[in-house]
């Protein structure tokens, strides 16, 4: 353990030395990034709360203890450095002398440890803080993270905007932190960017953290984040130069126009650790014919997963056999991908005692689908689904909030759902199918309703095994079975991209995309 430990501290001062030690060029300091946001955050305070719409501006607000560069290799950040111990139970960081929140006080580790409480008590990724047991704070510069069991996916948990460093002195007031005002007015935060205005539906304003701790950055004076929804009003501002950059941009006819425009660079890279996927997600917990898993994978076997990915994706995506995102090193490809084949849908159908009736029909079912662009894959599955004489009527998308208030509170039979892998198993993906997380209420949990004892077995194994080649054997098994119950049925991952004018510099297109911090963004001119 020790020897692993050791080597991966290794790999990290090498990467700092590759990140930050040269640029293609020199940066210019000044300007306002005019950035836009496919969704209006309920507020800025990633702490409490996930997904990209608090975490694009959050990260900017809010430093973490660490950073990762595009090779998945951790960074200095607030933490200048961490060190394990030999049994893999403590890690010790050492902030940075000086730092100061956006009001002056200075950031210590008494911050840290509340930070880590915080997200521990109220952020729905419970998984990826709830071995640490506690957080010593013997000085104001050292912050001692002590675990019940080892953690492998500790120091991806400690970057971007998963464990943002809050104010205690601010959060600590005797408020629940999730409804706290200054969450949304007045933010005090850590980051290289500080709070110059929020509207909720409008827009965000960031202004430049002169005291940050990183001399020199960051570079931009300002950022300005337009909340558009609409996918080509984002489109038509990035052509006409009105906007300098948009990220998690998904509507494929759009991404292949733009990708004609000499003046924008669209690429794919930085989404690795978001792990972005589109499946078909099953009410598995309903009494009705969902509940059976030979139901579920007749309905896979109905859909033309080649349609979806060729013409619906124009190419743009790939293949995913499984809840792991296939950009992940513990991706199983050997698994059952559920190619069409009509006949053993049906015949599966029939074993399960749902025959046609004189209409031709076995039973009726709903689709939901929380993405305006997962649309069209509903409207596909109502026509896919008729073929083997399953009735489906597809509801309206009406909102977000609407949708997740419905599928979180297990009233629904299918949903086309996004969702993310946030890095590592522990993180993003045990969530969708631990029995201890069916929490109504609670969007992206298990909201399938899903419960296997073997399941939970094998994610308590690989929430701890630090030995990588032990812990792909693990996650190889989990993804065997998952793939022969289909608690959700996976398609491809989304074709996410990030286009940027050509004017922009150092774009974020490390492993968290626009979740990366800022400071080494610039304007050329």
């Amino acid at each position: 353990m020790t020897k692993h430990f050791k080597s991966m501290l290794a790999a990290t001062a090498l990467g700092s030395i590759i990140a930050f030690g040269a640029q293609a060029e020199e940066p210019v300091r000044g300007g306002t990034l005019i950035h836009s946001l496919p969704q209006n955050p309920r507020h800025l305070n990633p702490a409490v709360q996930s997904g990209i719409a608090t975490g694009a501006p959050g990260t900017q607000l809010f430093a973490a203890p660490l950073r990762y560069d595009e090779d998945w290799t951790p960074q200095p950040y607030l933490a200048e450095s961490w060190d394990w111990s030999d049994d893999g139970l403590s890690m010790t960081l050492k902030l940075v002398k000086g730092a100061t929140f956006h009001d002056g006080k200075p950031i210590t580790s008494e911050d840290v440890a509340f930070s880590v409480k915080t997200v521990q008590e109220n952020h729905p990724f419970k998984s990826m803080f709830d071995v640490v047991t506690s957080v010593e704070t013997p000085d104001e510069n050292t912050a001692v993270l002590k675990l019940s069991q080892p953690h492998p996916a500790l120091l991806l948990a400690m970057s971007s905007q998963l464990l943002p460093i809050i104010p205690k002195h601010v959060y600590g007031d005797g408020q629940d932190v999730k409804s706290h005002p200054q969450n949304s007015e007045n933010v005090v935060g850590s980051g290289p960017f500080k709070l110059a205005e929020f509207n909720r539906d409008q827009n965000i304003v960031l202004e430049r953290y002169d005291d940050f701790f990183i001399e020199g950055r960051p570079y931009l004076d300002k950022i300005v984040y337009r909340i558009i929804k609409d996918a080509s009003s984002r489109a038509i501002g990035l052509e006409n130069g009105e906007l300098h950059m948009a990220t998690f941009e998904a509507t494929v006819r759009n991404i292949a126009r733009m990708k004609k425009n000499e003046n924008l660079i669209v690429t794919d890279e930085g989404y690795a650790a978001v792990g972005p996927l589109n499946w078909l997600a099953f009410n598995t917990g309903s009494e009705g014919p969902l509940s059976d898993k030979r139901v579920r994978q007749a309905i896979a076997y109905s859909i033309d997963k080649q349609f979806i990915l060729k013409a619906i994706m124009q190419g743009l995506s790939t293949d995913a056999k499984t809840g792991i995102h296939p950009g992940s090193p513990l991706y199983n490809d050997d698994v059952n991908s559920y190619d069409l084949d009509l006949d053993k849908a049906n015949a599966l159908l029939d074993e399960a005692g749902f025959e046609r009736g004189a209409d031709g029909n076995r039973f009726s079912l709903t689709i939901d689908y929380g993405n305006p662009t997962t649309k069209a894959q509903a409207e596909f599955t109502k026509a896919s689904l008729a073929k083997v004489g399953i009735d489906v009527s597809v509801n309206s998308y009406v909102d977000f909030p609407t949708w997740a208030q419905k599928i979180s509170n297990h009233n629904f039979d299918m949903t086309w759902d996004t969702v993310f892998n946030w890095g590592d198993p522990v993180i993003g993906v045990h969530r969708t199918y631990s029995s201890d997380n069916i929490k109504p209420g609670v969007i992206w949990s298990n909201t399938q309703q899903y419960v296997n004892p073997e399941i939970d077995a094998l994610m308590e194994q690989g929430a701890k095994e630090i030995d990588p080649a032990k812990r792909k054997e693990i996650y190889a098994k989990f993804q065997e079975i998952l793939a022969e119950d289909l608690p959700v049925y996976w398609t491809n991952t989304l074709p996410y991209h990030t286009i940027y004018s050509t004017k922009v510099g150092n774009p974020p297109l490390g492993i968290w995309a626009s979740g990366s911090p800022y400071d080494l963004v610039y304007l050329k001119e």
